[in-house]
């Protein structure tokens, strides 16, 4: 361990952190592209229109995906634990996920094959699908991280789910559903709005101010919840250390307990109110055809909602609900000390690559789109 030239509680809080932004990352560039998609039935109405949606995001929406791939990754390989919880106990709400998204390249590929108004009508609902649908699982996942679990882990380490999906229906979750939802919907309005013109542009303004003002009363709705509802505390004594053992520790729920970390540190704050504000900011935005302002304002406030999250549960990654003493944290949820250093070099190295080549992608890409334009381009959807 020695000749590692981090400690592991540094290397623990480094993955943390590198988990939070790459789940920030698909929520802004994979959630713009699912926003575009549950708006195509509504901001446009014709074929012409629904098919500059379409090449709005169809140049960049898979590129998009490797943040979701990347946090799937960072989980299974730096919190394995956790991985085992989240991807077993959620299967079949990851299964409706999985199937939802199938249809977004599926219905890139098949819309234009017939020139049938009743089968492109057909693929635009699945494209709407496949942007609502993922966006309200997510959201009713993050939920019930709040709510806590249904499982335990035995003596052996052995981990036992005794959950099933209707269970996560829970009102709240439903409301963090909700939030998810309509703070994508905003952010793919925005980005209607700031590259595309007349009555597309329009449609999706009004639609955009609605959200987003929706958006926010909700995520306040929720903070106000999350005052009055429990919340896992842990009362032991913490060694940031200390190898994996999820048992080693003792667990409470408290009243309000979500809301500890913003007393302990008060910086925390600047999440909620950058949620909030950005939601609020991108409204009056695009009530002042501010167009890039209200995008960015929207990628702020996602960032401060899923932020929010993260900050909240702190130090935990998923309670239990069952058997509290079970939960997974931070610090007993991670890999080895080795396999985390390991794994940050790899980062370092790769990371800045797709960073870069996704900039330059989108600054390819840049540039106003309309149907005189997709007369333009030989490869238009």
């Amino acid at each position: 361990m020695s000749t590692i030239p981090l400690d592991y509680e540094t290397l623990r809080l480094i993955w943390w952190l590198l988990l939070g932004v790459l789940l920030i990352g698909f929520a802004i560039m994979g959630g713009r592209d699912m926003g575009v998609g549950a708006l195509l039935p509504f901001a446009a109405k014709t074929d012409e229109e629904r098919r500059v949606l379409l090449n709005l995001i169809g140049p960049t929406w898979e590129g998009n995906q490797v943040w979701l791939i990347l946090g799937g990754g960072a989980i299974f390989a730096a919190f394995p634990p956790l991985y085992a919880v989240s991807f077993s106990g959620f299967y079949l709400a990851m299964m409706v996920i999985l199937l939802a998204l199938i249809l977004r390249p599926v219905g890139f590929k098949f819309r234009g094959k017939i020139e049938d108004p009743r089968w492109r009508n057909t693929w635009d609902w699945g494209l709407f699908i496949g942007g609502f649908v993922p966006a309200l699982i997510m959201g009713v996942a993050v939920g019930n991280v709040l709510l806590g679990a249904p499982f335990h882990i035995d003596d052996t380490m052995r981990i036992f789910y005794t959950g099933n999906f209707f269970q996560l229906l829970m009102p709240f979750a439903l409301l963090a559903g909700l939030v998810s939802v309509g703070m994508i919907v905003t952010h793919g309005a925005t980005l209607i709005v700031g590259r595309t013109e007349g009555v597309i542009a329009e449609r999706a303004r009004t639609i955009g101010i609605w959200s987003g003002l929706v958006t926010a009363a909700l995520f306040a709705l929720g903070g106000v919840w999350l005052a009055f509802m429990n919340g896992y505390v842990v009362t032991s004594v913490i060694d940031p250390n200390a190898p994996i053992n999820p048992l080693s520790k003792t667990v409470e729920l408290v009243q309000g307990g979500w809301l500890r970390n913003y007393g302990t540190y008060p910086w925390m704050i600047a999440a909620p109110v950058l949620g909030l504000a950005g939601m609020l900011v991108a409204v009056l935005a695009l009530n002042l055809r501010m167009k890039w302002l209200a995008y960015l304002a929207t990628s702020g406030g996602i960032f401060g909602i899923v932020s929010t999250a993260g900050l909240s549960i702190f130090p935990f990654f998923l309670p239990s609900s069952t058997v509290p003493n079970s939960g997974l944290t931070l610090w007993d949820a991670s890999s080895s000390h080795m396999t985390l250093f390991i794994m940050l070099v790899v980062t370092v190295i790769f990371l800045p690559i797709i960073i870069g080549y996704t900039a330059w992608v989108f600054r390819v890409m840049r540039g106003t789109v309309t149907p005189q334009t997709l007369g333009k381009n030989p490869n238009a959807y």
